[in-house]
């Protein structure tokens, strides 16, 4: 037997139910009698027509919060099968979740079990393709034509910095290679039609839990509805408003946030350029100074985190809408996509813009006319990247959860001491029955006062609780899928983390945490729409990195167009032999304008392909590749959705079924 505790006024009262009847969640505060309103307006909600006579006043209620007993059995059932560091292989009992938290959050840990199964494959590939590239890049003709180049390069800087060989970025270039081949051209476009397959199974797997839930047709709105008709019964709903002037300005306020990210994106380019002058100037150490831009970009990256870390504690404001459903899924919109352009501002930036602005000797963009922008390395962009997603990854994963555990830990540690003593004075049952109590079996008034009191001094939840848990996924969703191309190991790490974010969310909900209230639910929400936009946009992201960031398509330019093998009849030679010295451009110092920038050098080279010779021609070449291969997966998304049904047979046929019984049911009563 298990029981939920209502309070109203100055009276409470205990609503039983035995395992072996369906489950019902009672989100209000009331006396007895109105429970058998409430059940009769839950079946109006799921069958619109069911027949049965009403009368009598509902007094009118004004509170609808809900304090609840926390099912001590059900409880430690989950604590030793479920909510433990041990069982982080195990499987999930969500239809146990679900009995004990309800709906919502079993759906939760259903989609994030779904979501941690499925990057499974992806893992592998991904791991594959990393493999790839450290078994052939120590042989790539590529590695060889800069670490065994005698090229002189520009100086990195203005007043102390010294030319410096193209061979001394030997292993820089080698990284670059790691990450910048074909197999990471090939993987990112998997990425991006595994991120539609993994929805389109994922709405299949959810249709089969809420059709056995019996929640397929459930409506969050109606629901809400009956909780006004219960608590007053000559309620009026709230009507839909619309206001163009409140559009207006809430437009006006989150473009004003966006430019702030973006101000602070400035920032970021700003204090990297500053620390990568200053390393190069002023570091006592030579290995620093060699590898400052290097450095600059890991500095760049860990302040990046820390801007992160603290504008994703920026809470938006929750309007007054006319449901708490348009509430929550308004604050999902809105605090989505202000920390998604909190983290993917810098990267963007890193992505499509880093190299590619910075001008050339003599003609060099400086920021206040006395910091010249950064430069990417001869063998690309793609490492900085790189190094920007490993660290913000990583440190947001690891700190996140130690931080997400050890709170909640340490704060029931400290009140611990106290509750115990309350406890003790208080709510100690020394009777015998009760310290040998079986499953099923009736507690006393005592133990189930010590039991709400236990459950009442843990850290405090609401509605919005189980939304940090949904944002976090996401967040590393988009991680995992936009701008792949640059980290193929992300989904890897996607995996180690969600292994233990399970266990850990599951240890927070049953052991740290006030029960959250069980809700209804037969979706993620809004959610669901949120990772169709981030498919949508790691097709393009992904796209324009393999376009824009790598390599690739100018390699392959090079190989047919103007490398040795562009006539087609040379055998037995490398194809790719000058590509590295193809990528460079000279700049004399008889002109006036690098010698302005250069005063103790005759001749340098920097990166950057001659405009007049065929940069015009790569530009489009791999312009209308990238824009190709970018509607191949698109039109491949599309088919997959189309070829994958939402719901399986089996619950299709069996919502038929239930439905046909339904209206011969009906039908009876009628006749």
């Amino acid at each position: 037997m298990c029981a939920l505790l209502f309070v109203f006024g100055d009276f409470s009262f205990f609503k039983k139910f035995g395992d072996e009847d369906d489950r019902v969640f009672y989100c209000i505060r009331a006396p007895e009698n109105i429970f058998k309103t409430y059940r009769y307006l839950l079946k109006v909600s799921d069958a619109c027509n069911w027949s049965c006579e009403q009368q009598g006043t509902i007094p009118q209620q004004k509170d609808r919060v809900e304090v609840f007993y926390k099912c001590n059995l059900e409880q430690k059932d989950l604590k030793h099968g479920w909510a433990r560091w041990s069982a982080c292989f195990r499987g999930q009992p969500i239809t146990n979740v679900r009995n004990y938290l309800g709906e919502k959050v079993a759906l939760y840990f259903l989609w994030l079990g779904w979501y941690t199964f499925l990057l499974i494959p992806a893992s592998v590939i991904g791991l594959v393709v990393f493999l790839y590239g450290v078994a052939f890049y120590n042989t790539s003709p590529l590695i060889k034509q800069v670490c065994q180049s005698n090229v002189i390069m520009c100086p990195l800087c203005d007043k102390t910095c010294r030319v410096w060989e193209l061979s001394d970025t030997c292993m820089y270039a080698k990284v670059s290679l790691l990450f910048d081949n074909e197999g990471t051209v090939a993987f990112a476009m998997f990425m991006a039609v595994w991120a539609t397959v993994f929805l389109e199974f994922w709405k299949r797997h959810r249709s089969s839990y809420v059709c056995a839930w019996k929640v397929f047709d459930w409506c969050e709105e109606e629901e809400e509805l009956i909780l006004e008709i219960v608590n007053n019964v000559h309620c009026e709903p709230k009507m839909h408003r619309h206001s163009y002037l409140r559009s207006t300005i809430v437009l006006v306020l989150v473009t004003l946030m966006l430019l702030i990210i973006i101000g602070l994106t400035h920032v970021l380019v700003v204090c990297r350029v500053i620390a990568t002058v200053l390393l190069a100037e002023n570091s006592p150490w030579k290995v620093i100074t060699e590898n400052s831009q290097t450095v600059g970009v890991m500095l760049g990256a860990v302040l990046h985190y820390i801007t992160i870390t603290v504008m994703t504690r920026v809470k938006a404001p929750r309007k007054n809408k006319h449901s708490h459903a348009a509430i929550e899924r308004s604050f999902t919109v809105k605090m989505f996509i202000f920390q998604f352009f909190t983290m993917f501002s810098s990267l963007i930036y890193t992505a499509f813009f880093l190299g590619r602005i910075n001008g050339h000797p003599g003609g060099y963009v400086r920021i206040s006319g006395i910091w010249r922008l950064e430069e990417c390395h001869p063998s690309g962009c793609l490492t900085d990247l790189f190094i920007q997603m490993s660290v913000i990854m990583v440190l947001k994963q690891t700190f996140n959860n130690i931080f997400e555990y050890s709170g909640p830990w340490f704060s029931r540690w400290l009140k611990r001491k106290k509750t115990q003593k309350f406890r003790r004075r208080c709510f100690k049952c020394y009777k015998k029955e009760c310290m040998n109590a079986k499953e099923g079996s009736e507690l006393c008034e005592n133990c189930k006062l010590e039991e709400i009191h236990r459950n009442y001094s843990l850290i405090k939840t609401d509605r919005f609780s189980l939304f940090n848990e949904f944002l976090e996924m996401v967040i590393q969703f988009s991680f995992t899928t936009i701008f792949v191309a640059a980290f193929p190991l992300a989904p890897l790490l996607a995996l180690l983390n969600n292994i233990i974010e399970i266990r850990l969310d599951a240890i927070k909900m049953v052991s740290l945490e006030r029960r959250l209230v069980p809700t209804k639910a037969n979706d993620i929400g809004v959610w669901t729409d949120v990772l169709e936009v981030i498919g949508v946009l790691a097709v393009i992201a992904n796209g324009l990195v393999i376009g824009i960031s790598s390599d690739f398509i100018p390699r392959l330019v090079y190989q047919y167009l103007y490398g040795p093998c562009a006539s087609g009849s040379a055998t037995g030679i490398d194809c790719m032999a000058g590509y590295i010295n193809n990528t460079l451009s000279i700049a004399n110092i008889s002109d006036e304008r690098v010698r302005d920038d250069f005063t103790r050098v005759q001749m340098v080279t920097y990166s950057g392909i001659n405009i007049q010779n065929n940069y015009i021609k790569i530009m489009t070449k791999f312009n209308s590749l990238s824009l190709f291969a970018q509607h191949v997966v698109v039109i491949f998304k599309c088919v997959a959705s189309w070829f994958v049904p939402n719901s399986p047979l089996d619950v299709r046929n069996e919502r038929l079924y239930d439905k046909l019984k339904r209206l011969k049911e009906e039908l009876r009563s009628v006749t």
